[in-house]
């Protein structure tokens, strides 16, 4: 039977190293679920797997769109699916591996079918999000979808700009492409959720974070700050060290708000995954790497 087994889990938690050591057993590449990882130059802020790594195992989605393209979990979803349809010709377990929750949850149950934005109306949208803030965006939505108006986080800017853009490009409520039905695919799908306990988890984020600032983050910051209003740069790392850049916060401060955005991401996506009753949940306080990389392999072949 063809597999797709989805290593998933909190940012800082060990997926990369794992989702490697299982690559290797079932002589599979691996494809990345990380919807920051898919954007070339961003490899420190985002821990992208590193050329030692890709060259240990073949990953697809890393790297591959500059930090000006558009991309979405739609696209993603459609590419993925195709990608592990190919791999599967040729071995019968294939790997993905992230901690994005919209691209697994695209991955593993589909998304609808929402139109692209026209690029033109998507900038339009921004300038306005941006001159004006979110008010002027949610009061548009309240009048043109007030179920989705009703349903979504109002503070989350992204979901609520989203919404606005279909509305306004194909004159119909967002909610009414929101069928929410699973689709089949053609393989079982083993979902894995690698966790540690808090204290552990929040230690190994912090040192993350140091290290991402010895390797050269700040530099990294830099050579985008010009392109600091793409979406595709609105992330924890890279968001805290523009306002360093610009004067705002010391260099300090920055990284300690980073460390503290990032224990706040991996508490979203704990919240996130934990709502999904087919995940095998792994501690890794609790037992080594060996030990897991055995476990994985069990509940796979069960």
């Amino acid at each position: 039977m063809k597999t797709l087994i989805v290593l998933l889990g909190p940012t800082g938690v060990g997926k990369t190293d794992l989702s490697i050591h299982l690559a290797k057993h079932y002589s599979s590449p691996v494809i990345s679920a990380d919807s920051r990882q898919f954007y070339r130059g961003l490899e420190i802020g985002t821990a992208a797997p590193t050329p030692e790594q890709q060259a240990q195992v073949k990953h697809f989605f890393v790297g591959m769109l500059q930090v000006e393209d558009y991309y979405n979990a739609s696209e993603f979803e459609n590419q993925a699916i195709a990608t592990i349809s190919q791999l599967h010709q040729q071995t019968d377990t294939v790997i993905a591996s992230g901690g994005s929750m919209m691209y697994i949850d695209a991955l593993c149950n589909g998304i609808d079918d929402v139109p692209t934005i026209d690029e033109n109306l998507r900038r339009e949208v921004y300038d306005l999000y941006e001159r004006e803030g979110l008010e002027p965006i949610r009061a548009q939505l309240k009048i043109l979808d007030p179920e989705f108006y009703n349903q979504v986080d109002l503070k989350n800017y992204k979901r609520v700009i989203h919404a606005l853009e279909v509305c306004l490009m194909t004159g119909k409520p967002y909610s009414s492409f929101r069928t929410k039905k699973k689709k089949e695919r053609p393989f079982r799908i083993v979902k894995i959720g690698l966790m540690r306990n808090r204290e552990e988890l929040y230690e190994r984020i912090n040192r993350r974070v140091d290290e991402m600032i010895a390797e050269g983050l700040l530099e990294e910051a830099k050579k985008f700050y010009p392109r600091r209003h793409l979406n595709s740069l609105n992330t924890v790392g890279y968001k805290e060290l523009f306002k360093h850049i610009a004067g705002e916060w010391d260099l300090d401060f920055a990284i300690e708000k980073i460390k503290q955005n990032t224990r706040i991401y991996s508490r979203k996506q704990m919240t996130w995954f934990k709502r999904d009753k087919e995940i095998h949940w792994i501690n890794l306080s609790e037992t080594n790497e060996e030990d897991a990389l055995a476990q994985i392999i069990h509940i796979a072949e069960i």
